[in-house]
């Protein structure tokens, strides 16, 4: 028997991605680590999708520069200690009416170590199993169509230039490869942490080189 629907109006459609720690600088070269889900890749190309009110929007707009930093489901607490907080100061107001603060040294807030990256201006995050360095190359505003919300979110394009893993998540075989098996990436579904579970299931597409993909 087919399994029925039902219409429902949701206000958010995080159905589970992965979280990411964006490390930016302002224009005084001062860091700033936002937590966010909204992100996807392809080939080496990553797609952020952001609110432009963030300090993290201002700072990519500014320098164009970003370090994506993932974190595991071990950095859990760390991240969850940014929740809250903004860069901004001051604080805007819709941010306010919800319990946001400034922090001004958010790596020390979350008690996470920057260390310096190679081709980008931000720091990495030290605890995080992956840290990908990148540049901005296009920004794509979204709902331009509304009047009310035009200019509030975009899209940012950013190309990968530099990857850098803990090598505990490293395959074994291939170095150039993270292993599926042992990277436990944290994953926010409708502002809940998860991790994976097990592998469910072997997958066709497996049969593929990655090198294919390059």
């Amino acid at each position: 028997m087919p399994h029925s629907h039902v219409d429902i109006d949701p206000a958010i459609l995080y159905f589970g991605t992965p979280v990411v720690l964006l490390s930016t600088v302002d224009a005084d070269g001062r860091p700033n680590l936002a937590p966010m889900s909204s992100a996807f890749w392809l080939g080496h190309t990553a797609v952020l999708g952001m609110g432009m009110r963030s300090q993290t929007a201002s700072n990519l707009l500014a320098s164009g520069e970003v370090v994506m930093n993932l974190p595991s489901v071990a950095q859990v607490d760390a991240v969850d200690r940014l929740a809250f907080t903004t860069g901004r100061d001051p604080v805007p107001a819709a941010k306010q009416q919800v319990g946001y603060r400034h922090a001004a040294d958010k790596f020390a807030l979350a008690g996470l170590a920057a260390v310096p990256s190679t081709t980008v201006a931000p720091p990495r995050v030290a605890e995080c199993p992956v840290s990908l360095e990148g540049r901005v190359t296009a920004v794509h505003p979204l709902t331009v169509d509304d009047p009310a919300e035009a200019g509030s979110a975009s899209v940012f394009e950013v190309t990968v230039t530099r990857v850098h893993v803990h090598p505990g998540i490293q395959d074994a075989v291939h170095p150039n490869r993270v292993d599926p098996l042992r990277w436990r990436p944290l994953i926010m579904s409708f502002q809940k942490f998860f991790g994976l579970t097990d592998q469910v299931h072997p997958s066709r597409l497996a049969t593929i080189d990655e090198e294919w993909y390059r």
